[in-house]
């Protein structure tokens, strides 16, 4: 596994990933609570990018280096949480291996419990690297009980109530974590109102260069990646400062143009519909009437 051959590795069993990163054999086959500090390996030999089968949470002191995707925001110096989605693709980690913690479940361990269907709700788990959640002193203290928690239980003897301890644990960790995004969206918003600016820059250039007409529709992902932003996060960042998704957003921006056509232009209901970026002027003709209570038709006579 060379990183200059471009591969991509995948981690199908937590002993697995405790084999490649020098570690003794997990404990329980499928949830592991690893100290970064302990992982023995040589970076040159691991593949550019890693998947897994199971979720991973990693909490690393440090998360002011290289960003990937150029987000260098940092709310605090304490650390923070990094989430990870089976089946996501990641780059491998870079160098030595730093101080800071990981949390590895396999989804079979969440059977049986509200969790294994509840965790889809967790968006942060579709964040890229770069979006992580950055803790404040008092956040990290609360963190780190937690997963001192679960240290503690993993490593003492199994029993019958161990999973149920074990589950409820990582729920507190994951409803924290949903409360202290919640936070960061609140401290970032200097930040997030730029890139709001910065959305609305790039759909009026979308639309005044007709790139419509080619490209159809702006998608949620084409907007994200016009921002460095990983879809979910630009979703939950518009939520927190305009109350509407990204969809939503592209679907007002829209009726503002849809409307500046209707009417300022002669142009056909069709023209305007394809100008904007529809298949269909019937798809634009539906989704005029629900968002205005009007037809394209009656809107324009209603200028007239």
């Amino acid at each position: 596994m060379k990183r200059g051959e471009k591969t991509v590795y995948k981690f199908e069993s937590l002993t697995d990933f405790h084999r490649v990163f020098g570690l003794q054999k997990p404990l329980h086959p499928l949830i592991s609570f690893i100290d970064i500090a302990s992982m023995k390996y040589e970076a040159n030999e691991l593949p550019d990018s890693i998947v897994m089968d199971f979720y991973k949470i990693a909490y690393k002191t440090s998360l002011c280096g290289k960003a990937k995707y150029g987000q260098n925001y940092y709310d605090f110096g304490e650390g923070g949480l990094v989430f990870t989605a089976p089946n996501q693709v990641f780059e491998a980690p870079e160098g030595n291996a730093k101080a800071g913690y990981i949390l590895l479940i396999h989804p079979d361990f969440f059977l049986s419990y509200s969790l294994a269907k509840n965790i889809r709700r967790y968006a942060f788990f579709s964040y890229a690297a770069n979006e992580a959640l950055q803790l404040s002193a008092l956040e990290q203290t609360t963190i780190m009980s937690v997963f001192k928690i679960l240290e503690d239980e993993l490593n003492s003897r199994i029993d019958d109530f161990s999973q149920d301890v074990i589950i409820s644990q990582v729920e507190l960790l994951l409803n924290y974590s949903n409360r202290f995004y919640k936070r960061q969206f609140i401290t970032r918003k200097a930040v997030h109102n730029d890139l709001l600016q910065k959305l609305e820059a790039i759909l009026e250039d979308y639309f005044d260069h007709e790139k419509s007409l080619k490209q159809g529709i702006p998608t949620v992902q084409y907007l994200a990646e016009q921002l460095n932003l990983s879809a979910s996060y630009l979703g939950d960042m518009l939520r927190s400062l305009t109350g509407q998704n990204a969809q939503q957003h592209i679907h007002h921006k829209l009726m503002e143009k849809a409307k500046e056509q209707l009417s300022t232009s002669n142009l056909s209901i069709a023209e305007i519909a394809y100008q904007l970026g529809f298949e269909h002027p019937q798809s634009f003709s539906r989704l005029f009437k629900t968002k205005t209570n009007l037809s394209p038709i009656e809107f324009r006579t209603s200028f007239n």
